[in-house]
């Protein structure tokens, strides 16, 4: 964020190439300002002492902390000199808990001498259990002695005034390392250009940009924090903002085809045949699409709604609207699972209305093709040739769309399904085969956070679905502690049973398939774990392994199927109609089943290993159950114990169907991530200080003064300093994203 060649100064003209290499590699730091503007992440003050008890498991970890007592022991090794080995065991108090940092072999000889009892230091390493108690096995240390007490020392007390900062740090970079790197380059904060226009900053009373970095790493009291991180927060929300207004100013310039509905054509006839009422949110939400399909300028809207809450009747909708006005659309979901489904539902819903071009076809009929990379050759031909004639009014497939050789006669609008399963350039891949630049509908079944709507979808207008249709039932649901009472799990499956008796169906989850070329390791496919479940090494379950044991065990007698991501298309397929044809009682699947499929009987749902999964998903899990008349069950397996922080995650789901606040829960237990999309490639995210979730009033207030400085000036002529942030911030893959959003 600088217009000054100091701050794009290469680290390794600064601190030397073989520092500038492990930043480069461990931090994505690459230049003085890079450095700048790497924050550190809290502070400790002078005489106060870190929470040891706290201290997460498996993570790298930076202390402060006293030395209380110091102890070398000499053991039998074959391996030392004569025979014997020895090891210095430490023990570090912070008043509040203890933690044993433990040394070995010639690792011995240098801590033995500093640290003495009474020394202060601080402590880098990786926390580890050994004999059920808390360690640091060789931990890195940097001793804190007063600068007048040891002139040569370089300590950083001696620069960081009463509170030390403390950085992101890797076990290849300490945080003091960092600290120092910092002071070297920190004299050249002076010359950062403010991004903020004057007129915002003075207004609102923030400090300028020089003063804030110097304040951030080099604050002399907490009031010196406060300030440097309101207007660093500042500067993110806004720089973000300004990107994101301009994206959806270029949008209105661009130009495409009005697509508005008949008054006795194709939707007026599939309103006519439906079964119930839509509810009064489809209407509201319906009306929004219908207006900006009505405009000369795309489309560019997404529609997030709770699990079970219509969106795909909504989106139907939109299609048969821009149908009606004499063009296609097309619905890109993100596995072959879930377009088939699509494709199931979308031509049982319209009936006849889907039979264009066929006997018994209704009158305003069209054409309803699906087109996904498993099909045969005839098929395929076929649905291609649909598609580049314009018979095929609806098309909906999977990533086979993208290919170059599926062209359409004339496609009007892009409904996406599950946004954040496709790349950028999926979807732009998508949007280039139409005449003009085609309408765009993004659905989400993942609640979002209105704070996180303006920033990860903050190009897009939103329409929210938070009103369930009438008839869908409540989902009770429950944490089973298998660890702790196993009869619970015995429990589970006779309500399987039970439910099965009663004429419905059962979904089991589990985090992995299971076969040779599966992941035994923890993870498994099952997404975000907390830092404590790696503590226990017992693989995830799998598919394979449970639908058998069921099948011989607690449901012998019912018939229990798989399904899974690695099984031939053909076979999903099948599985998935005989289990919505009743066929199947209880089908054991993957999170193959986590969005689209829709069998209203299905009532219960047994998830195994529920702590190895994140929030958000547990949630959309969840909406597979309860999608018809009879009440839906949802059971919550572990072993994880009653304390830990999966357990409490667990207990979050069971207590509340809200998905906008289970959403907030999952964000605030987890990093916001690259709000431009960049996660995925492991760039470095582009919020430091800002956090969407607690910085609400930030973020709202930047979209505003955003909006309101690119309608009276687009192109930044007058603010060259965020012109200069904005490039900082867009670098060409970010650019990229906003383009092809």
């Amino acid at each position: 964020m600088d217009l000054v060649p100091g701050l794009r100064e290469p680290l390794k003209k600064v601190l030397g190439p073989a520092t500038a290499k492990v930043m480069a590699e461990h931090l994505g730091l690459h230049t003085v300002g890079d450095l700048l503007h790497h924050y550190p992440r809290r502070y400790e003050e002078r005489g106060q002492l870190t929470h040891l008890a706290d201290l997460p498991m498996d993570e790298h970890v930076t202390v402060v902390a006293q030395v209380a007592d110091a102890r070398l022991h000499s053991f039998a090794s074959s391996r030392a000199p004569r025979g014997k080995g020895q090891r210095l065991e430490v023990t570090i108090t912070d008043g509040s808990g203890r933690l044993q940092l433990v040394f070995f072999g010639n690792g011995v000889h240098k801590p033995h001498k500093e640290l003495l009892p009474g020394t202060r230091a601080m402590f880098a390493g990786k926390v580890s259990v050994f004999n059920r108690r808390l360690q640091l096995a060789h931990p890195a240390y940097e001793l804190l002695r007063a600068a007048d007490e040891d002139e040569a020392s370089e300590s950083v007390e001696s620069w960081a005034g009463a509170l030390i900062p403390l950085y992101p740090a890797t076990a290849k970079l300490e945080s003091w390392k960092i600290g120092k790197a910092i002071q070297t380059v920190l004299p050249s904060a002076q010359e950062a250009v403010d991004p903020l226009p004057a007129s915002l900053r003075e207004g609102r009373g923030l400090v300028s940009l020089p003063e804030a970095l110097l304040k951030i790493h080099r604050p002399h009291t907490k009031a010196d924090i406060e300030d440097a991180r309101a207007r660093l927060k500042w500067d993110e929300a806004f720089v973000l903002q300004v990107a994101l207004a301009r994206r959806r100013h270029a949008e209105t310039q661009l130009p495409a085809v009005p697509r508005r509905p008949l008054p006795d054509g194709l939707l007026a006839a599939f309103d006519d045949r439906l079964p119930f009422t839509l509810t009064d949110g489809q209407r509201k939400v319906s009306r929004e699409i219908f207006d900006d399909l009505a405009t000369d300028h795309p489309m560019h809207r997404l529609l997030q709604g709770e699990v079970g809450s219509g969106k795909t009747m909504v989106a139907l909708r939109a299609m048969l609207a821009v149908v009606d006005a004499g063009g296609q659309a097309v619905m890109l979901a993100p596995t072959e699972v879930l377009a088939q489904q699509h494709h199931r539902s979308v031509v049982e819903m319209m009936g006849e209305l889907a039979e264009g071009g066929m006997l018994g076809g209704a009158e305003h009929a069209t054409k309803v093709v699906l087109l996904t990379g498993s099909m045969g050759a005839a098929a395929r031909r076929a649905a291609l040739l649909d598609l580049v004639t314009g018979e095929a009014g609806i098309v909906i497939g999977t990533h086979a769309l993208i290919e170059d050789k599926v062209q359409f006669h004339d496609l009007g609008l892009v409904v996406v399904d599950e946004q954040h399963r496709f790349g950028v350039e999926q979807r732009d891949a998508l949007r280039g085969k139409g005449k003009q630049p085609p309408h765009l509908l993004v659905m989400t079944a993942t609640p979002i956070p209105r704070t996180v709507a303006m920033t990860v979808f903050g190009d897009l207008e939103t329409s929210v679905l938070d009103q369930l249709p009438a008839g869908r039932s409540p989902i009770a649901s429950h944490v089973v502690p298998a660890a702790d009472k196993p009869h619970f799990l015995s429990r589970a499956w006779e309500r399987v049973r039970e439910e099965v008796s009663n004429g419905h169906q059962a979904y089991v989850v589990c985090p992995r398939i299971g076969d040779e070329a599966d992941d035994p390791g923890r993870k498994g496919g099952a997404g975000k774990a907390s830092p404590e479940d790696d503590a226990e090494k017992r693989p995830p379950l799998a598919v394979l392994d449970v639908a058998g044991q069921l099948a011989k065990g607690p449901l012998e007698g019912l018939k229990v199927e798989i399904l899974h991501g690695r099984m031939p298309p053909d076979d999903k397929d099948a599985v998935m109609r005989r289990f919505a044809a009743g066929e199947t009682d209880v089908l054991v699947a993957t999170t193959v089943i986590e969005v689209g499929v829709n069998v209203p009987n299905a009532t219960a749902m047994v998830i195994m290993d529920a702590d190895r999964f994140g929030v958000s998903q547990l949630h959309q899990l969840r909406g597979r159950v309860g999608r018809g008349s009879a009440a839906g069950l949802c059971l919550l397996v572990t072993e994880m114990p009653e304390a830990s922080a999966a357990r409490q995650r667990l207990n979050a789901v069971a207590g509340t169907l809200d998905g906008f606040e289970l959403s907030r829960i999952d964000l605030e237990q987890r990093r916001e991530g690259d709000v431009l999309g960049q996660a995925q490639s492991g760039a470095r995210t582009s919020l430091r200080v800002l956090a969407v979730i607690e910085d609400e009033e930030i973020i709202a207030e930047a979209r505003q003064e955003a909006a309101a400085l690119v309608a009276a000036d687009p192109e930044l002529t007058g603010v060259p300093g965020l012109r200069t942030a904005l490039e900082a911030l867009l670098d060409e893959q970010r650019e990229q994203y906003l383009e092809k959003g």
